[in-house]
């Protein structure tokens, strides 16, 4: 949860000290600070990247930024997508079980009852050949 006060920390991105303030935590912005970072040491690497001049260097790393930014967006979009998709499987899961149960039940309701009435029908066969033999 973000902090009610403005935060300011010293950070380091590319070799420079950057001031960062927000009303998120410190540990927050160090976060963000170290993704830069990472990005900068990542293309500096590169001997293409490193013969551009320095506004080309900036855009093709705001580029980069970007990419991974819409990457990661369309990953929580396929996720929530997933998601509700396996919600409504369960619901539907449920709903089957329920059902399924409400059969159970009543085929256990008949089942008791046939047997209430097998029960009746072998008193009633003893009864008549109780009969029968009196006779």
């Amino acid at each position: 949860m973000a902090p009610s006060s403005k935060t300011d920390t010293e950070v380091i991105i590319g070799g420079k000290v950057f001031t960062l303030c927000g009303y998120e935590s410190e540990e927050y912005l160090q976060k963000v600070a170290s993704y830069i970072n990472n990005k900068v040491n990542e293309y500096s690497k590169l001997d293409n990247f490193r013969r551009q001049p320095v506004d080309t260097q900036g855009v093709l790393l705001q580029l980069n930024i970007a990419d991974d930014y819409f990457k990661a967006k369309k990953q929580i979009s396929d996720l929530e997508e997933e998601l509700q998709a396996k919600e409504n499987e369960l619901y539907n899961l449920k709903h089957e079980l329920i059902s399924a149960q409400m059969k159970l039940e009543s085929t256990e309701e008949q089942v008791k009852a046939l047997q209430k009435a097998q029960n009746e029908d072998a008193k009633e066969i003893v009864r008549l050949e109780t009969e029968l033999k009196k006779k």
